[in-house]
């Protein structure tokens, strides 16, 4: 409820707005739960006590159209707004007073969810770091998630709204921050043993700023690579933040479709055989392929 991002702000009013339309109900009843707590004790003697009274039309017509209406604008109110605040649509607009710039392309940054800490890659600029995010203040962020084991939750709440990653599968998330400052990011959804320090700054920079932290991560000495990750996603807990200074080609597309490893077949190859008719290896046109080509043959 302190967003400093357009969707964070946008969801902040729609649970206010939608809050304020339930109290519509809420509050009466509560009044009126009290009221005829006291008014008709068992000390109370001197009140008229009607029991075979059973049926008011207008008392009804109250009873049933009030929490109707409510309920229409409820519908109303989370329909557009659900729509409109998708998390995998483009946004469009920065703030409610400045459009998106044309010529700005959203920053990418793809997250990978671990047991217990953040990867975070820039395919943009070939950096990886952990258990840190950067974004650049006013730009649009587009956010690709997978998790490694569990099914895991990302939150930012000062920017966006939480979206779930899981293993094998790849979710977005569509955001901004509109003003500098340090926020905390973390998984939401509980995953075991170090889910409590399963935690993350979002730096919001200038241009400027942004610049010298990617300069920062590319003059480290270590490189994100197939065996690098591996290491990486071994289960540990409150990791400090680290920087890789490049990505070794295709690690994304490795990472969500479970195959970093050296003897293991991707997700998509798999699939690209239940598609021809499945048999393993051996049922494959040629079976001799590496993963390489067999990705290059399904377009991935």
């Amino acid at each position: 409820m302190n967003p400093v991002g357009d969707v964070a702000s946008q969801q902040a009013d729609l649970i206010i707005y939608a809050t304020v339309l339930m109290l519509i109900v809420i509050v009466p009843v509560i009044a009126l739960t009290v009221f005829f707590a006291m008014r008709y004790r068992a000390s109370e003697k001197e009140r008229t006590y009607e029991p075979e009274w059973d049926h008011s039309v207008s008392l009804e017509i109250v009873i049933w159209s009030v929490p109707l209406a409510i309920i229409i604008m409820l519908a109303g109110l989370t329909w557009v707004a659900t729509h409109r605040l998708d998390p995998y649509a483009d946004l469009t607009r920065i703030s409610a007073t400045q459009p998106i710039d044309e010529n700005v392309t959203p920053l990418q940054v793809q997250v990978v969810a671990m047991d217990w800490k953040w990867l975070f890659i820039y395919p943009e600029y070939n950096i990886a770091t952990v258990n840190e995010m950067a974004t650049i203040v006013d730009r649009p962020v587009e956010l690709k998630l997978t998790a490694t084991t569990v099914m895991n939750a990302f939150y930012v709440p000062d920017m966006v709204g939480m979206i779930y990653a899981m293993a094998g599968m790849e979710t977005e998330l569509n955001g901004v921050l509109n003003s500098e400052g340090t926020y905390e990011g973390f998984a939401s959804h509980y995953n075991g043993a170090g889910f409590s320090k399963m935690r993350f700054d979002v730096q919001a920079l200038d241009e400027a700023g942004f610049a010298a932290w990617v300069a920062d991560a590319q003059s480290v000495p270590q490189d994100l690579t197939r065996a690098t990750f591996e290491q990486l996603e071994q289960p540990s807990i409150d990791d400090d933040v680290a920087y890789y200074a490049s990505v070794e080609d295709g690690l994304w597309r490795r990472i969500v479709n479970m195959c970093v490893g050296e003897d293991t077949m991707c997700m998509d190859e798999m699939m690209m055989i239940d598609a021809m008719g499945g048999g393993g290896l051996e049922g494959m046109p040629d079976a001799g392929m590496d993963h390489g080509d067999n990705a290059a043959m399904t377009g991935h």
